[in-house]
C-alpha cells in the first residue's frame, strides 16, 4: 500500500499524553476522536478504518496481535521492531482517515482525531490481560454479547485461528481492572 499523502494539518494539543515510544516491543495503543464524535459510524466507515489500520500495520512492518475499531475510538496491540514505526503508523492512520471522512462529509479541515495513548507492554501477564481487554471491548461497550460476533475486532479471528490452549489462557485473564482511557459512549446506529 502506498502511503497516503499528508493532506490534513498536524495538530498539537497542550494536554496530550506522554508517549513512551522509545523501544522496540509490544505496545497497546488507543486513539480517540475529537470530542468523542462518531466520525466512523456505519459499517462502511468502520470497515474503512479497520482496513486502513490493517494495511498500514503491514506497510510499517508491525505485527498486530489484537484490534478493536469503533465509531469514535480504537484499541490495538502491535509488536514493533522499531518503535518509530508505531508512531508513524498512528500519524499516518489519523491523517489518512481524517482526510477521507472529511472528504465524505464535505468538511475539509475538520479536526477528527484528538489524541492517542500508548503503553509499552513488558510483562507476559500484562500482554495477556491487554489482549483479552481489546478482544472483549465490543462486549464492554454493550455492542454484542460475544466479542467474536463484532466484525471490526480481532476476537473472532483470534478464537478461530489461535491455538486452543492459548485462546483459553488469554481469555482467562481479568481485563476489567485495567486503567485504560475508554470512557467512550459507542452507538453503531448513527
Amino acid at each position: 500500500m502506498e502511503p497516503a499523502p499528508a493532506t490534513a494539518p498536524e495538530f498539537r494539543w497542550p494536554h496530550s499524553p506522554i508517549h513512551r515510544l522509545s523501544q522496540a516491543g509490544a505496545y497497546m495503543a488507543t486513539g480517540g476522536t475529537y470530542q468523542k464524535q462518531s466520525h466512523f459510524h456505519g459499517a462502511e466507515r468502520l470497515t474503512f478504518l479497520t482496513s486502513t489500520l490493517l494495511n498500514l500495520a503491514h506497510h510499517y512492518g508491525l505485527a498486530l496481535q489484537a484490534w478493536a475499531v469503533f465509531p469514535n475510538h480504537y484499541h490495538f496491540i502491535a509488536e514493533a521492531k522499531n518503535s518509530e514505526d508505531l508512531a508513524k503508523l498512528i500519524k499516518h492512520l489519523h491523517t489518512a482517515t481524517a482526510a477521507e471522512v472529511n472528504r465524505r462529509d464535505a468538511l475539509a479541515g475538520r479536526k477528527v482525531w484528538f489524541q492517542f495513548w500508548d503503553s509499552h507492554i513488558t510483562f507476559q501477564r500484562s500482554l495477556y490481560t491487554r489482549l483479552n481487554y481489546v478482544h472483549q471491548n465490543p462486549v464492554h461497550h454493550r455492542l454484542v454479547r460475544q466479542a467474536s460476533l463484532y466484525p471490526w475486532c480481532s476476537a473472532g479471528w483470534f478464537e478461530r485461528e489461535s491455538d486452543r490452549a492459548f485462546f483459553k489462557t488469554v481469555s482467562s485473564f481479568r481485563h476489567n481492572t485495567l486503567k485504560i482511557p475508554d470512557d467512550f459512549q459507542v452507538d453503531l446506529t448513527e
